[in-house]
């Protein structure tokens, strides 16, 4: 049965994620295609990967990487900044336009709120606890293909 729970909302997860983001980008008039809406998502959640760290994570080459990560520059999605450590790398983020566009900040905080009416605050606290051991513990990523994958694992930098 808890198999059954996790499936299940994981699939409604997923399914809400993508319906609200392209439903999102397609009332607005952003020219993101698909593949660059993916492209900025990736960067949003990797936090401030280098261009190599975002190849390897999409599994693309750097060239192919780099022309994906211009494109959403130029169109004022994606920002390059200068990484502190080695001045040749660059750190990519999500711009606020991006932000504004995708609005899951809001769809999060919503969440949350509604949450915390529902439940007592020992049982949000309980969540809470759940939710971080199973992203920290249970189905961390780490870079690594998940069991069953064809596709041998990148190494980061």
């Amino acid at each position: 049965m808890l198999e059954q729970i996790v499936k299940t909302a994981y699939k409604e997860f997923t399914l809400r994620f993508y319906h609200e983001l392209f439903a999102r980008f397609q009332d607005q008039e952003t020219g993101l295609t698909a593949a660059e809406i993916f492209a900025a998502e990736a960067i949003r959640a990797l936090g401030s990967p280098t261009v190599n760290e975002f190849a390897d994570f999409m599994h693309v080459s750097t060239p192919n990487a780099a022309y994906k990560i211009n494109s959403l520059v130029r169109k004022g999605y994606v920002e390059k900044t200068r990484s502190a450590q080695d001045k040749r790398e660059y750190l990519l983020h999500v711009t606020q336009k991006y932000e504004t566009y995708c609005g899951a900040g809001d769809r999060v905080q919503s969440a949350v709120a509604r949450i915390r009416e529902r439940f007592s605050p020992e049982e949000c606290a309980k969540f809470g606890e759940m939710l971080s051991v199973i992203s920290e513990e249970l189905l961390p990523f780490d870079g690594e293909q998940p069991a069953g994958s064809d596709r041998p694992a990148q190494n980061r930098q």
